[in-house]
């Protein structure tokens, strides 16, 4: 069922700017629960999705989840992501890994 509806999101978002069908995509990526402790801040022009994080527990959640996050989001948004940089609220160190 899952499936169903990324694929049917996937359709409508067509007509959205990359960011905003990052933005519809980004809880059906990683789910509700874990969306809320994520915020999308912004695709650079590097192809790069920059997003907050709300603290250290949840940055871990993120960076175990980052290739299957880039995956479902360029699924589902049809947007092609280079990296997804996570960075902690209220710390200036990004953690980057390219997504390939």
């Amino acid at each position: 069922m899952r499936d169903i509806l990324r694929d049917s999101l996937s359709r409508s978002l067509r007509e959205l700017s990359d960011e905003d069908r990052l933005a519809a995509a980004w809880p059906v990526a990683c789910g509700r629960a874990l969306a809320e402790h994520g915020e999308l801040l912004r695709l650079d022009e590097d192809r790069v999705l920059h997003v907050r994080v709300d603290g250290s527990a949840w940055m871990q959640q993120f960076l175990h989840m980052r290739s299957a996050l880039s995956n479902d989001l360029g699924r589902i948004a049809g947007v092609r992501l280079q990296a997804i940089q996570f960075e902690e609220a209220g710390v200036r160190r990004p953690f980057v890994k390219p997504l390939r």
